[in-house]
């Protein structure tokens, strides 16, 4: 089934709360972006296009802080790796706020644009129409 007739019944609005489903949206995020239904250039696609994308850099976001920056806390400092863990989990529960606030600002019909990977986004679908 071709990713453009798996998407025909989902509303606008649902595709893009798909993206922000934490630890999983990466998986919607990407099907939209492959999908034919979202690569028109019309402000509905755009939107979706847009959260699709934002919903995927926090994924990215994640990966760094869970793969990076939480061993670089925890091993790179050694003897001092006890101290960083409070600034770890902040992290984590940042990158998780994130999300939960996307699926409200989403699920309000908001358009919000997250700092940095919202700018990003932005900058990702604008070279899609290019």
């Amino acid at each position: 089934m071709p990713p453009a007739e798996f998407l025909g019944g989902v509303s606008n609005k649902n595709a893009s709360l798909l993206c922000y489903i934490p630890w999983l949206g990466w998986i919607a995020a990407i099907i939209v972006l492959a999908s034919a239904r979202y690569k028109r250039d019309t402000a509905d696609a755009r939107e979706v296009r847009f959260n699709a994308f934002q919903g995927l850099y926090l994924f990215v976001a994640w990966l760094i802080v869970d793969w990076v920056v939480s061993p670089a806390l925890r091993f790179g400092l050694i003897g001092m790796g006890d101290a960083f863990r409070p600034l770890e989990g902040l992290l984590r529960v940042a990158v998780l706020a994130a999300w939960i606030v996307m699926l409200v600002k989403v699920s309000h019909s908001e358009h919000y644009r997250l700092p940095i990977v919202g700018e990003m986004a932005e900058r990702s679908v604008e070279e899609q129409r290019a």
